[in-house]
């Protein structure tokens, strides 16, 4: 799997987090091709901060011409919100520019209940804490795009089957 380092760096250094977005998608068995990965991290300031560490550690770098440690502070992703409409922080890997990772930078459901309602999927020896299929249409019927229409009759269709 793409990120396999960095699911395997995330859960040894305990970071709060969960995949949601197209790789979730995959992982709960519907086919779609996607290339970045979408996470939503727990934004406590300390769990941010070892997050960061973590990327800047594999080798990855913010695509916006910031540092990244400013994606810690609650005042800047607030400014990113309101004066840029910034849905998410993207990193970006210099030596494999296939690897995007983007992080929300809010909630648009709260963390906790997501976390709360994750479940646990293997990729080898990696356990990947993933969005429920619920909350993953929730998150796809706030966003709208049409690919996230299309998704949300793949997941509902997985809901049917009883696949997760």
């Amino acid at each position: 799997m793409f990120y396999e380092d960095l699911f395997e760096k995330l859960n040894k250094i305990g970071i709060d987090y969960v995949v949601v977005g197209g790789v979730a998608l995959v992982l709960h068995g519907v086919v779609r091709l996607t290339a970045d990965l979408d996470l939503m991290v727990h934004l406590e300031e300390d769990n941010l901060s070892k997050f960061v560490n973590i990327m800047n550690e594999l080798g990855y770098k913010p695509k916006v011409p910031v540092k990244a440690e400013e994606f810690v502070s609650a005042k800047n992703r607030a400014s990113w919100i309101n004066e840029k409409n910034m849905k998410v922080f993207s990193f970006f890997h210099s030596e494999k520019p296939i690897n995007l990772v983007d992080v929300f930078i809010e909630e648009p459901i709260n963390y906790n209940t997501i976390q709360s309602d994750a479940v646990k999927i293997m990729s080898g020896n990696v356990s990947i804490p993933v969005i429920s299929v619920k909350h993953l249409i929730r998150l796809k019927e706030i966003s709208g795009r049409p690919q996230d229409i299309a998704d949300i009759a793949a997941l509902k269709e997985v809901e049917k089957s009883g696949r997760r």
